[in-house]
This record gives C-alpha cells, structure tokens and sequence, in this order.
C-alpha cells in the first residue's frame, strides 16, 4: 500500500524496534500525527487468551479520567425515572413509546441506551433490532439500572466500554490528539492497568504480548507495558 508523506516524515520519528514509556508516547503521538483534524488517540492490545473460554472473554467499562473526546447521545428508556434522567443530561427520554419510534421510524440519533429494569420486557422484542448494532442495555456495562443518573453521568464523563474480539485482539479509543500530553498519559496508564488486571488466571505465559499507541493515520509505537505482563 503507498503511504503519504506525511505518513512516512511521521514514521521516521519512531523506532519500531523500541518500546516507548507512557509519558513518551503521549509526547510523541503530539509529533506524528498526519491529519488536519483532530484526531483519535487508540490503544491496541494483541492478547494472549481463547475468547471462545467464558473466563478468557476479557470485556468490561471504564470511566476514563479525561474522557475520550467523544460526545455521545444518550437515550433512557423508563417509566419511573424519567425527571431524574432529564436532569442528568439524557438527550432523549421517555417510555414505550421511545421504543415504538424505534420500530416504526427506523430511528437511531442516539449512541448508548440506558434503560430501568422494568423495561426490559418490552426491550427483549427488540433484540433483533437493537443486538447488531450494539445497543442492547446490558446490567454487565451498567445501562440496564435504577440509577439512570449515575449512568448517564459517567458516560457523558468519557466511560467506555471494551471487549476483545474473536482473534483476542482489543482496539479502544482513548482520547483525542488535541488533549494535553498529561492527559493523554492519565488516560493510557489508566486502560493499561484496567487490561493488565483482567488476565485470567487460567492463561499461561505472556498475557499482552503486544501494546501498541497511535493516532487516526498515524504510525504506531509499542509501550514498554507489554513486556512486563
């Protein structure tokens, strides 16, 4: 594949034969970003786990300390919170009848979907509709509960929700080029830590073999992270 200039002024930066500290990737990433906009900080793992193995499935939620620069609309589907929902910066609130549109309106201006346990029964129909597009209210990532307020908070607070796939392998945004160097940092440690503390005890040998940062278009550099997991 050709690669750009500026691809490859930005690749010339990076020693692909050395693992960088968190501190300096953060800096780094500043120097080898290659777009105009602003672009999005991702962390990938490679890891070594059988995701087909329920206790190897590795997945679960963070609340990023900076956020990851990604605005999302929230939908809460409830009869009884409703007022505590509005009040907590839900984009769009109401009962059934949210769902109806849904059905009827092929509707989807919304990114995550909170709703009260009571509701559950109606959204169970809509499994079909709601599954493959990943927006499926789960008690497991916390968009399935009584404290709509709490859960609209933390995701308008940057809380992001990970899982590994098929070949073990885990992508996660984390930020946005234009944060601080700091925050950029606060932000990988914290992932890092997250990962690090979810390895299964039934996995033998290296459990992240490799840990790689880079920008929307941008070359990647490993961190020193990997090697001591």
């Amino acid at each position: 594949m050709k690669q750009g200039k500026k691809y490859i002024a930005a690749a010339k930066l990076v020693d692909a034969n050395k693992e960088y500290s968190v501190a300096e990737a953060a800096a780094l990433l500043k120097k080898t970003n290659t777009t105009k906009f602003d672009s999005t900080v991702d962390i990938s793992f490679r890891l070594n786990v059988n995701p087909t193995l329920a206790d190897q499935l590795i997945r679960g939620t963070l609340v990023l300390p900076h956020g990851n620069g990604k605005t999302k609309k929230i939908l809460v589907v409830t009869n009884s919170k409703q007022e505590e929902a509005k009040a907590a910066g839900a984009d769009f609130v109401g009962g059934k009848e949210m769902l109806e549109k849904i059905q009827t309106e092929n509707w989807f201006g919304f990114d995550v979907l909170i709703a009260t346990p009571e509701m559950m029964g109606e959204l169970g129909k809509m499994g079909r509709v709601l599954g493959p597009k990943g927006l499926m209210p789960n008690p497991r990532n916390g968009t399935v509960t009584m404290d709509v307020a709490k859960a609209v908070s933390e995701i308008k607070r940057g809380k992001i929700t990970y899982r590994v796939d098929k070949d073990g392998n885990l992508n996660i945004s984390i930020a946005r080029v234009s944060f601080s160097e700091g925050d950029i940092a606060d932000n990988i440690q914290m992932v890092c830590d997250a990962i690090a503390k979810s390895r299964p005890s039934t996995v033998k040998g290296t459990f992240i073999q490799t840990c790689v940062v880079h920008t929307t278009m941008g070359p990647g550099m490993k961190l020193t992270f990997a090697s001591r997991n």
